[in-house]
Protein backbone atom coordinates (compact mmCIF):
# COMPACT_ATOMS: atom_id res chain seq x y z
CA UNK A 1 0.00 0.00 0.00
CA UNK A 2 1.46 3.03 -0.96
CA UNK A 3 1.82 6.48 1.23
CA UNK A 4 -1.87 7.82 1.73
CA UNK A 5 -4.08 9.87 4.27
CA UNK A 6 -6.45 7.77 6.13
CA UNK A 7 -9.69 9.55 7.14
CA UNK A 8 -10.92 8.77 11.16
CA UNK A 9 -14.86 9.33 11.95
CA UNK A 10 -15.48 12.44 12.91
CA UNK A 11 -18.32 13.12 15.24
CA UNK A 12 -19.41 16.34 15.23
CA UNK A 13 -21.20 17.79 18.38
CA UNK A 14 -21.44 21.90 19.63
CA UNK A 15 -19.88 20.94 22.81
CA UNK A 16 -17.23 19.62 20.87
CA UNK A 17 -15.80 16.89 18.05
CA UNK A 18 -14.84 13.40 18.83
CA UNK A 19 -12.75 11.42 16.41
CA UNK A 20 -12.00 7.63 16.91
CA UNK A 21 -9.52 4.94 16.10
CA UNK A 22 -10.42 1.14 15.61
CA UNK A 23 -8.46 -1.76 14.78
CA UNK A 24 -8.09 -3.22 12.30
CA UNK A 25 -11.38 -0.80 10.86
CA UNK A 26 -9.14 2.36 10.53
CA UNK A 27 -5.39 1.46 10.50
CA UNK A 28 -3.82 -1.20 8.45
CA UNK A 29 -2.04 -2.81 10.74
CA UNK A 30 -1.74 -3.81 14.23
CA UNK A 31 -0.67 -1.52 16.28
CA UNK A 32 2.29 -2.49 18.51
CA UNK A 33 3.21 1.03 19.75
CA UNK A 34 2.27 4.45 19.96
CA UNK A 35 4.68 7.80 20.58
CA UNK A 36 4.56 11.29 19.98
CA UNK A 37 6.66 14.28 19.00
CA UNK A 38 5.65 17.87 20.88
CA UNK A 39 7.87 21.00 22.09
CA UNK A 40 9.53 20.64 18.58
CA UNK A 41 11.82 23.89 18.59
CA UNK A 42 11.15 25.86 15.23
CA UNK A 43 13.29 25.36 12.55
CA UNK A 44 13.88 22.04 13.80
CA UNK A 45 13.46 18.81 11.75
CA UNK A 46 12.74 15.43 12.87
CA UNK A 47 12.63 11.98 11.48
CA UNK A 48 15.10 11.70 8.60
CA UNK A 49 15.13 7.94 8.22
CA UNK A 50 13.24 4.82 7.12
CA UNK A 51 12.14 1.52 8.49
CA UNK A 52 13.12 -1.49 6.98
CA UNK A 53 9.70 -3.18 8.39
CA UNK A 54 7.77 -1.10 10.13
CA UNK A 55 4.72 0.64 9.17
CA UNK A 56 3.60 3.78 10.74
CA UNK A 57 0.68 6.57 11.04
CA UNK A 58 1.37 10.16 11.37
CA UNK A 59 -1.65 11.84 13.05
CA UNK A 60 -1.20 16.19 13.94
CA UNK A 61 -3.27 15.55 17.24
CA UNK A 62 -2.48 19.71 17.60
CA UNK A 63 -1.36 22.35 15.75
CA UNK A 64 0.71 21.15 12.36
CA UNK A 65 3.64 20.01 10.52
CA UNK A 66 4.38 18.97 6.88
CA UNK A 67 5.81 14.88 6.42
CA UNK A 68 8.19 15.17 3.48
CA UNK A 69 8.28 11.93 1.45
CA UNK A 70 11.81 11.02 -0.51
CA UNK A 71 11.52 8.83 -2.76
CA UNK A 72 14.92 6.77 -3.80
CA UNK A 73 15.71 8.89 -6.68
CA UNK A 74 15.20 12.49 -4.93
CA UNK A 75 11.85 13.26 -5.45
CA UNK A 76 10.24 14.46 -2.66
CA UNK A 77 6.07 14.95 -1.89
CA UNK A 78 4.89 16.82 0.83
CA UNK A 79 1.92 16.36 2.86
CA UNK A 80 0.95 18.97 5.23
CA UNK A 81 -0.79 17.45 8.57
CA UNK A 82 -3.47 20.22 10.42
CA UNK A 83 -6.13 17.93 11.50
CA UNK A 84 -6.73 15.46 14.09
CA UNK A 85 -9.42 13.48 11.87
CA UNK A 86 -6.60 12.69 9.14
CA UNK A 87 -3.12 11.00 9.55
CA UNK A 88 -0.87 9.90 6.94
CA UNK A 89 -0.08 6.15 6.16
CA UNK A 90 3.23 5.74 5.83
CA UNK A 91 4.81 2.06 4.75
CA UNK A 92 8.16 0.42 5.45
CA UNK A 93 11.21 1.11 3.06
CA UNK A 94 9.70 4.70 2.68
CA UNK A 95 12.49 7.75 3.80
CA UNK A 96 10.21 10.66 5.56
CA UNK A 97 11.27 13.55 7.35
CA UNK A 98 8.83 16.07 9.39
CA UNK A 99 9.40 19.65 9.19
CA UNK A 100 7.39 22.95 9.35
CA UNK A 101 6.34 22.31 13.09
CA UNK A 102 3.68 25.16 14.22
CA UNK A 103 4.13 26.29 18.05
CA UNK A 104 2.64 23.63 20.39
CA UNK A 105 1.85 20.83 17.56
CA UNK A 106 1.72 17.73 18.65
CA UNK A 107 2.43 14.55 16.03
CA UNK A 108 1.03 10.94 17.23
CA UNK A 109 2.44 8.09 15.55
CA UNK A 110 1.00 4.69 15.51
CA UNK A 111 3.49 2.01 14.70
CA UNK A 112 3.00 -1.69 13.51
CA UNK A 113 6.39 -2.77 15.80
CA UNK A 114 7.83 -2.30 18.82
CA UNK A 115 10.92 -0.02 19.28
CA UNK A 116 13.46 -1.87 17.43
CA UNK A 117 17.30 0.31 16.68
CA UNK A 118 17.92 -1.86 13.88
CA UNK A 119 14.99 -1.26 12.05
CA UNK A 120 16.39 2.25 11.46
CA UNK A 121 17.83 3.38 8.05
CA UNK A 122 19.51 6.43 9.08
CA UNK A 123 21.68 6.83 6.18
CA UNK A 124 20.10 8.27 2.92
CA UNK A 125 22.48 6.78 0.90
CA UNK A 126 22.07 3.46 2.25
CA UNK A 127 18.16 3.56 1.48
CA UNK A 128 18.83 4.11 -1.86
CA UNK A 129 20.86 1.68 -2.46
CA UNK A 130 18.34 -1.03 -0.72
CA UNK A 131 15.62 0.43 -3.00
CA UNK A 132 17.46 -1.10 -5.96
Amino acid sequence: MPVKIIDFPKILDPRGNLTFIQNPTHIPFEIKRVFWLYDVPGGEIRGGHAYKEQDEVIIALSGSFDVVITEPDGTTKKFSLNRSYYGLYVPAQTWRHMENFSTNSVGFHLSSLEYNADDYIRSFETFKNSAK
